[in-house]
This record gives structure tokens, C-alpha cells and sequence, in this order.
């Protein structure tokens, strides 16, 4: 009889970068994280051995835990989540089924150090239009779910970054930003190496909206219109944002599974 209580790789993999991803904790020991030093996209480090400590912070959500194979560490990790009030399943295979299966994982090497909450902080300029919107979105989908997002003034950037520990994004001279031709959003999947086509899809339309150049992509000139829409509509660059992730996730999800997709209104006359 199957369990109730693992998940597939391929039901994971639908998962990963929507709205609905449960959290996605990885309980390998520091030995096997050495020897593969990636995350399935939106996975954070946490230790088994205290799981009673930080695993009351999952009470009442979802949560897939994932050890090297999905053995003793990710069942005895997700058993006391289950003790704790979370809905808690293990990864069938674990890490090293879905590394085995090619499915993207993120390169940690590009991660910033996280705060003492364990979350990652970012910083550019405010008013955001494509790009600023953009990199959030994938950094919370599949990096960071609980990223921070600081919008500043456009010449306090560099100096909030450094008295704030936060990563500068989107501006000149900084690790993530433009290179060449391609946009801040395209250098974040590299870097990631979140190389999954979806991914790359989106990035094409992202960076034709961002450069000016929405001839290049058909779905560009309708994410510059919609993204400068918004920025009208909010005055606050958090709001903006939150509106922006749903934008994005819509995309996403039309890069991923509707791509080939029409909708045409029948508009042939009633028989007479």
C-alpha cells in the first residue's frame, strides 16, 4: 500500500514555483549538502536535530521534508513537524532522486548570507516597473520564499545595501544587474542556474520589456503595458509588488503548460 505521507518528484516538480508550493525544508547532514551543494528551487537549510525549535514555525502550513534519499531523516523530520501542527510529507528518493531526474536545482554558492531571521535581504531602487518586480518574484518562487525587498532611493541604494547587510539589485556596477544584452532577471536564472525552459521562456519576454525591445518577443509589448499599468496604480512599492507576484505567477504558468494554447470566441451564426 502506498504512503499517504511522501510525495513524488513529479507531483513536487508542478509545485515548485507556484503559490501553492508547501515549504520545502532540507534536512540532508552537512557532509551530503558538501558533496552537492544545491536546493531544489525555494528549499532552506534546516538542522534535524532541531527540529523541535524551529519546526513550531510551520504549525498549521504545509511542509515537504528532504534528506539525501528520503529515508530516516526527512520520515523522523516530518513526523514531528506532524507532532507540531503541520501538514508534513518526505520527498520519495529525496534530494538525490530529483538531482538524478535533471530537474533544476539552485546554486547556493550566489545565495547572500541570511539575516538572523534566516532570510535573505535585497535592495534597489524604488518604483519599480519590469525588472524589480520580476527578480523578486523569482527570487521568492524558487530562491528565498521569505525573501525582503527593500525599495529605495535610486542613489541610497549602495549605502543602504552596506549599512543594512542587504544585496543590491538592478543598478550599475553590482553583481546582479544588466550584462550585455541581458536584464538583471536573466542574470538571477543563470546564476541560479534555474535553466528550466519555463524559465528561460519568461526571461526572453522579461528582458524584450525591460530593454525596449518588445518586437522580439510577442508577449513582451503586454507585460511593459500591464507592469507600467500597475506602477500607476500603486503609489506603494510593496503593494506594487504583492501585485506583481501574481502577474508573474500567471506568466509562469502560461510559459510552463499553455504555451500552445488558443482562445478563439465561436462567433459562427446560429443555423437558421
Amino acid at each position: 500500500m502506498p504512503s499517504t505521507t511522501t510525495i513524488s518528484i513529479d507531483k513536487l516538480a508542478r509545485l515548485v514555483g507556484t503559490p501553492n508550493c508547501p515549504a520545502l525544508i532540507d534536512v540532508r547532514t552537512d557532509e551530503d549538502f558538501a558533496a552537492d551543494p544545491r536546493l531544489i528551487p525555494g528549499a532552506l537549510r534546516r538542522a534535524h536535530s532541531s527540529v523541535e525549535a524551529w519546526g513550531s514555525a510551520l504549525s498549521g502550513r504545509s511542509a515537504i521534508v528532504i534528506c539525501q534519499r528520503g529515508k530516516k531523516l526527512s520520515e523522523g523530520v516530518a513526523a514531528w513537524l506532524r507532532q507540531l501542527g503541520a501538514t508534513a510529507e518526505t520527498l520519495e528518493g529525496g534530494h538525490e532522486a530529483w538531482t538524478t531526474a535533471g530537474l533544476p536545482a539552485v546554486t547556493t554558492e550566489r545565495l547572500p548570507a541570511p539575516n538572523a531571521a534566516g532570510r535573505t535581504v535585497w535592495v534597489t531602487r524604488a518604483r519599480p516597473k519590469i525588472d524589480r518586480i520580476a527578480c523578486p518574484w523569482l527570487i521568492r518562487r524558487f530562491v528565498d520564499p521569505g525573501a525582503i525587498f527593500l525599495f529605495v532611493a535610486p542613489q541610497e541604494v549602495e549605502a543602504v545595501g552596506d549599512r543594512f547587510d542587504a544585496t543590491p539589485f538592478d543598478i550599475e556596477n553590482v553583481f546582479w544587474s544588466h550584462r550585455g544584452g541581458l536584464c538583471t532577471f536573466d542574470v538571477m536564472v543563470a546564476e541560479f542556474g534555474l535553466v528550466a525552459e519555463p524559465l528561460q521562456r519568461l526571461a526572453a519576454i522579461v528582458r524584450a520589456a525591460d530593454t525596449g525591445q518588445s518586437e522580439l518577443v510577442p508577449e513582451a509589448a503586454g507585460l511593459l503595458a500591464v507592469s507600467l499599468g500597475l506602477s500607476r496604480l500603486y503609489a506603494d512599492d510593496l503593494a506594487q509588488l504583492e501585485a506583481g507576484m501574481t502577474l508573474y505567477d500567471a506568466l509562469y504558468r502560461w510559459c510552463r503548460d499553455a504555451t500552445g494554447e488558443t482562445h478563439n470566441w465561436p462567433n459562427a451564426k446560429v443555423a437558421q
